[in-house]
């Protein structure tokens, strides 16, 4: 899975680049408006999302990690997609995607093409516990924040996890990865 590309710009439109890596390739790399906005033709590091499905491999990039993480988290809501996700990128930065999900803001995910009121109740609903801080849980601890990463793409819920992390006694990623899926199995 590739999670970063380095290379240089050499085709720029608004919602995609073309990145050339030292190796050669040249790869289509699909960006929000906000991100393509602030690179220019030239050398260029972007986080990365792949999603492969039966018809595509597409990456998704992102100059900042926080909207690496808002893409991220839509795309694992039910009916939103990767060109919701990336529409919601377009319109909405990552402070105002947060600020809409705790103010319950339906108008702000309605000024999104392709969301409709019940998908920005969908969104709304399934994202509730969505913050851009580190948790409170953990906040120095690497290991700690990697397994809650880890066990919510398992489909655990954030607040379950929390729960049992206070009770594990692990050190590392995977010894508490590990100890977690006993207690939440």
């Amino acid at each position: 899975m590739i999670i970063a590309i380095e290379g240089k710009i050499v085709k720029k439109e608004p919602t995609f680049l073309h990145v050339k890596t030292n190796s050669g390739f040249t790869y289509k790399v699909h960006v929000s408006l906000f991100c393509s906005s602030e690179v220019e033709l030239g050398d260029i590091s972007l986080y990365v999302t792949q999603i492969i499905r039966e018809d595509a491999n597409n990456l998704y990039g992102f100059k900042h990690s926080s909207e690496k993480k808002v893409f991220d988290t839509l795309v694992k809501v039910n009916g939103v997609g990767p060109s919701t996700a990336l529409a919601v990128c377009s319109t909405l930065s990552p402070s105002e995607f947060a600020n809409a999900l705790t103010s319950n803001s339906i108008e702000a995910f309605k000024k999104v093409p392709g969301i409709g009121p019940k998908s920005a109740k969908r969104i709304l609903v399934e994202l509730s516990d969505f913050s851009l801080e580190s948790d409170d849980l953990g906040s120095t601890n690497g290991a700690v924040n990697e397994t809650i990463m880890a066990l919510e793409s398992l489909g655990f819920k954030k607040d379950r996890i929390k729960k049992v992390l206070s009770t594990c006694i692990g050190s590392d990623t995977s010894s508490l990865i590990k100890e977690a899926l006993k207690k939440l199995g």
